[in-house]
């Protein structure tokens, strides 16, 4: 069955407020094997919450709409709802009782407009909502001949989600055939996203079955596999048939294949970790943030031991040892001082593995012999050193992720 969340409110589409309840409905949602095919913004205007509504019962078979239940004017997801169905509304003396009551308990006043939140759509359930006055609604009705479910939930995060859980779970279950959805994300780092679509491409169509999506990052495409079969077993099977035949495509650019979706942080700890090795850095235009990804992992002390920023060109001689003449003759930014960074702050601190990483991430520090973007890389073990040359394209926050990335990833592809 498909399924369609509408996310109310015309704070929600402002830069200042952003709509988190429906990660939570769809991950619940998706454990009952229900997909969500599509999810609205809309403001609090009658019309365009009608035609909103309109549009999911024509596309979707279950449309759970979340927030603008309160009491005030703006709230008019109820009559929405009712122009939508065609459908009346009428006061509910059970939920104006309840909201007396709570009003009494609190010693409030209850003022007039708090009375719309007991007007219930015909043949609508009420869904009860102990941590709030706006009750919830369950429909099971019919629109142009197909059966539809509506699911009117408030908007706070604090009633929305215990309402779910403990009043629209267990009638979901009961309705839908049993179905389970499985999920693999396959990650690869330094592979731009058209050139491994076109690898893969011709594997994943031929797995109709299997809903495919990449996601694009800073040096980093995400693979998502979902398949949703009558068992999990079947299910599993069809992801893992497919990340199977990514991998083997992909090679060593795929650094994590599994349900947790590993950082290629955590992948390189995990490897140091496991082969008993240590790493220090020795930083220049990336100014600390290889340090920082790793030390944001819990637990980085046991392979990561520290190492420098080197800025200046003083502080690449005193803390990473780099000659002074090597500097003057081929330049801070150079194959060679890249190399004396990783090999110089092995050296210092004591670690299997070095890196150094010196680049111009500018906008400005650029040359036509030395553009900026232009960085280098350098891994020691202290038997090899292996240094690769990029140009990066983008600003200087996008250089400085670039080159941290192919910094771990050299890492990576070291210890494997």
């Amino acid at each position: 069955m498909k399924c369609e969340i509408i996310a109310i409110g015309s704070e929600l589409l402002t830069p200042y407020r952003q709509d988190t309840n429906s990660l939570y409905l769809t991950e619940r949602l998706n454990e009952l094997g229900v997909s969500v095919a599509f999810k609205t913004i809309v403001g609090d205007r009658r019309k365009d919450l009608t035609n909103a509504i309109c549009s999911a019962l024509g596309r979707a078979d279950i449309i759970i709409t979340m927030g603008g239940l309160g009491p005030t004017e703006d709230d008019l997801t109820r009559e929405a709802w009712a122009d939508a169905l065609g459908i009346a509304l009428k006061r509910d003396g059970d939920i104006v009782g309840q909201l007396y009551a709570r009003a009494a308990a609190r010693r409030w006043q209850l003022t007039e407009n708090n009375l719309k939140q007991a007007d219930k759509l015909a043949g609508a359930e009420v869904l009860d909502n102990p941590r709030g006055t706006a009750p919830g609604q369950w429909l099971d009705t019919v629109f142009a001949t197909h059966r539809k479910l509506g699911i009117l939930l408030p908007g706070p995060p604090n009633e929305i989600k215990p309402m779910f859980d403990e009043q629209c779970v267990p009638r979901l279950r009961e309705i839908l055939p049993p179905k389970f959805i499985a999920t693999r994300t396959l990650k690869a780092a330094m592979i731009g996203e058209s050139h491994a679509d076109a690898r893969i491409a011709p594997i994943y169509t031929r797995f109709t079955d299997v809903e495919t999506t990449i996601l694009a990052h800073l040096g980093d495409i995400q693979l998502t596999l979902i398949s949703s079969k009558p068992t999990m077993e079947e299910a599993e099977a069809r992801v893992n048939e497919l990340a199977s035949l990514i991998e083997e495509e992909l090679e060593d650019h795929v650094y994590s294949s599994s349900t947790r979706a590993e950082s290629l942080e955590q992948i390189v700890l995990y490897y140091l970790g496991m082969r008993g090795a240590t790493l220090s850095v020795a930083e220049s235009c990336t100014g600390g943030l290889l340090s920082e990804r790793l030390t944001s992992i819990s637990g980085s002390s046991r392979s990561f031991v520290g190492g420098a920023i080197v800025y200046s060109n003083e502080l690449k001689t005193e803390f990473a040892g780099v000659p002074e003449e090597l500097i003057d003759e081929k330049g801070a930014v150079s194959r060679e001082v890249a190399a004396a960074l990783a090999e110089g702050i092995r050296r210092r601190c004591r670690s299997t593995y070095g890196v150094g990483v010196t680049g111009i991430a500018g906008p400005g520090g650029g040359t036509e012999e030395k553009p900026v973007g232009l960085v280098y890389i350098a891994i020691s073990d202290g038997v090899q050193t292996e240094v690769v040359e990029k140009n990066f394209a983008g600003d200087r926050e996008r250089i400085r992720f670039y080159a941290s990335q192919q910094a771990l990833d050299m890492v990576r592809r070291k210890l494997m």
